[in-house]
């Protein structure tokens, strides 16, 4: 009889709902700078660089899923800009493929955002997403240090 109370149990902890299953776990989300290193001006070639966007989850193991998503920091999705003082802007993106076609950010705009959906074991979890930079090239821009800083956003 025991064995049956087990199978229940079990099956109703699958039975529930997303959002209640999300209840048990607990996500955090942590990112790393991208550097592009140095920029010619007026930039004949374009510019990249890689980032990692890190979600740990911890939990009992349960299904989770979730999506985060980047803010458009300086500027807009269409152009982000990396700033040197208040008049100096280099135009640049972030992206979630290698081919840097896809721009990632909050799924408004022609945006994407990165989604994923597993089973959680006991304890933590963390998973690592790679966030693809470009600058264009031949942007004319005097020497200096340029910086965004962008939010990253997980929803579970």
């Amino acid at each position: 009889m025991k064995p049956g109370l087990k199978w229940l149990a079990a099956g109703a902890m699958l039975a529930l709902p997303l959002s209640a299953q999300a209840l048990l776990a607990d996500c955090t989300v942590a990112g790393s700078g991208v550097a592009f290193g140095s920029y010619a001006s007026p930039g004949s070639t374009t510019a990249t660089g890689t980032g990692t966007v890190t979600v740990t989850c911890t939990g009992l193991g349960l299904l989770v899923s979730y999506t985060i998503q980047l803010s458009a920091g300086n500027g807009t999705f269409a152009t982000r800009l990396l700033k040197s003082g208040v008049t100096n802007a280099l135009n640049y993106n972030m992206y979630t493929d290698t081919a840097r076609t896809i721009v990632w950010g909050d799924g408004s705009a022609g945006t994407s955002t990165v989604s994923d959906s597993y089973l959680l074991s006991i304890g933590s979890n963390a998973r690592n997403y790679t966030a693809y930079g470009l600058i264009p090239a031949s942007q004319s821009k005097p020497a200096g240090t340029y910086t965004d800083t962008l939010t990253i956003t997980i929803t579970y």
